[in-house]
């Protein structure tokens, strides 16, 4: 089958196709992520993203292909999550923008248009990287000009298209060398090769699998029996246990000495900590399900009788605003704003945990949108929150470099007057809010606020989500890793002795105040004993500690 003109509605197919292939595939990508920490994955914020485009465009399917690209530039736009969803959004608004006015486009046209995707794209970010989705897009956009050269059938270019991706996405290791350490390819470039798949099927007449062939997992089982009549008739507040927590624990014999294992106990226990407990259990292991507000709590309890392994665990909250079409990530404001109570200044800031949250608060944020590393807010989200300040000028402080590109694709878009401060993690938005006076003008402002990050030193403890070696380290899955400003530097089997590791890699002679915010997985005797390890060694440091509440970093340290 031969296709010269491509209109609104097929385009609107292809589109819709492609969304779903990335949907049906999305943990796929996810499980290509470089870093093995339990973060914002590719897959699921392209996923979101695209989702949001396609929306979009169902509600204005037509024939004119140039007001169906409009319909998918902005769906993408207010809906993009984290850098890979933000860059997919940009490659469609350069695309909708090259067919923008026409009713059809030829082969020609649709190779143009994806070129000018990459160059909206590559514009869009500071400091492109190759070998990432900008190179897949790039080296793609290249190959459909040289094959509308040559043809005018859309589907020939499109299948020559997809050929090029999948080969520049196979060469991404060698353009990336932290790639080619963990032995993956680009996530981000995988999840645009499953768009473009999408994208030929529909061409060709055929329709891809929308779901992926593998067995159902424990949550799915249960969600099967509890929640599948429900999910569409419960508002997103309503939902008392907000994190999925999935685990096994495999036995030790040790730790069952000390203190036995007894099935009915086991699960009287848990019952306590959550709803929707599925408890299986052998002679070597016990599997759980259940939905907890705190699953670090859950997963403490787990580890007295042994090692934990296949862990998983998920917002709730989050994936019911997506199930039941809602798009916002929940505000938490101190103080909502009338129209006649407009000010000056406003402060937007991301964290995760209530415990930051509340610490933000209290040093001057207005409106802190909750998200993070597992739950990256979308454009539109900060959107809403640079609203809700309702304030002359906004500053947004987004605390983690996955939700950088958001915000300042939200300030291009945003009536009001913003500005991005581009903190990557809490302690330098703690900084930098902390830098901020309301007496001074914008410009006295960004600057100190800049400065202020540059002055505090950043790290987290979190745990690995899946063997790999990266920096230098083998680690083993659930191994606790300091990561100090973004790179991976200690793992140790045990919490605090990572703790101590990191610190020992931060603190110098120069070092006068450790902050230390906890999370909701870490005992006040394992602070105590921390704090007194500090004060130990490090006589001269002095010692704040926070309760972050925070899901997945055991400890956020900031060293000023």
């Amino acid at each position: 089958m031969s296709i010269t003109a491509l209109d609104g509605r097929r385009f609107a197919e292809m589109v819709i196709q492609g969304a779903n292939h990335l949907s049906a595939n999305a943990k796929m990508v996810d499980a290509l992520n470089v870093f093995p920490v339990p973060d914002g994955d590719t897959g699921t914020n392209m996923n979101l993203s695209i989702t949001s485009g396609a929306k979009e465009v169902k509600t204005n399917i037509q024939e004119h292909i140039g007001n169906v690209g409009i319909s998918l530039s902005k769906g993408l736009l207010m809906g993009a999550r984290g850098n890979s969803g933000v860059i997919l959004s940009q490659l469609f608004r350069g695309f909708a923008k090259s067919i923008e006015g026409k009713e059809s486009i030829s082969g020609r046209e649709f190779a143009q248009a994806l070129e000018a995707g990459v160059q909206t794209a590559y514009k869009a970010v500071m400091k492109p990287v190759e070998g990432t989705i900008l190179t897949v897009a790039k080296d793609a956009a290249n190959k459909a000009i040289e094959a509308a050269q040559k043809t005018d059938d859309l589907v020939k270019i499109m299948e020559e298209v997809l050929v090029e991706a999948k080969a520049s996405l196979k060469r991404t290791p060698d353009l990336l060398p932290v790639l080619k350490e963990v032995g993956v390819v680009d996530s981000g470039g995988q999840g645009l090769v499953l768009v473009y798949e999408g994208f030929l099927a529909e061409l060709k007449g055929e329709k891809l699998p929308t779901s992926p062939e593998s067995t159902p997992s424990m949550n799915e089982l249960v969600n099967a029996q509890h929640h599948k009549s429900v999910q569409s008739h419960i508002n997103t507040e309503d939902i008392v246990f907000g994190y999925c927590t999935e685990f096994m624990v495999k036995f030790e014999q040790d730790k069952l000495t000390k203190n036995p294992f007894k099935e009915e106990r086991f699960r009287n226990d848990l019952s306590a900590l959550g709803d929707s407990l599925l408890v299986i259990a052998d002679d070597e292991l016990v599997k759980v399900h259940v939905h907890s507000e705190q699953p670090g709590t859950v997963l403490s309890y787990g580890q007295r009788y042994g090692s934990l392994i296949n862990i998983k665990i998920e917002n709730m909250r989050q994936q019911h605003t997506n199930i039941v079409g809602e798009s916002h990530t929940p505000l938490v404001s101190d103080k909502p704003q009338t129209q006649s109570q407009m000010q000056e200044y406003g402060i937007v800031t991301v964290s995760m945990g209530s415990g930051v949250a509340d610490l933000f608060r209290s040093i001057g944020a207005h409106v802190v949108i909750e998200g993070g590393q597992t739950m990256n807010p979308s454009t539109e989200d900060i959107v809403k929150a640079i609203k809700a300040v309702n304030a002359k000028k906004v500053f947004i402080l987004p605390n983690n470099k996955n939700i950088i590109m958001a915000a300042e694709q939200a300030k291009d878009v945003s009536e009001e007057e913003v500005y991005v401060i581009p903190s990557k993690t809490v302690p330098q938005g703690l900084s930098a809010l902390l830098a901020f006076n309301p007496d001074s003008d914008v410009t006295a402002n960004e600057k100190a606020m800049t400065q202020a990050m540059s002055h505090v030193k950043s790290g987290q403890i979190t745990f690995a989500v899946r063997d790999t070696h990266i920096d230098g380290l083998d680690i083993e899955k659930n191994d606790f890793m300091g990561i100090a400003e973004g790179k991976i530097v200690v793992k140790d089997k045990e919490k605090l002795k990572a703790a101590e590791g990191l610190l020992e890699e931060m603190l110098d002679d120069d070092s006068e105040i450790l902050t230390i915010i906890y999370g909701e997985d870490v005992s006040e005797e394992e602070v105590q004993t921390l704090t007194d390890y500090v004060e130990e060694h490090y006589g001269d440091v002095e010692v704040e500690v926070h309760d972050g509440k925070q899901p997945l970093y055991s400890f956020i340290f900031s060293i000023e």
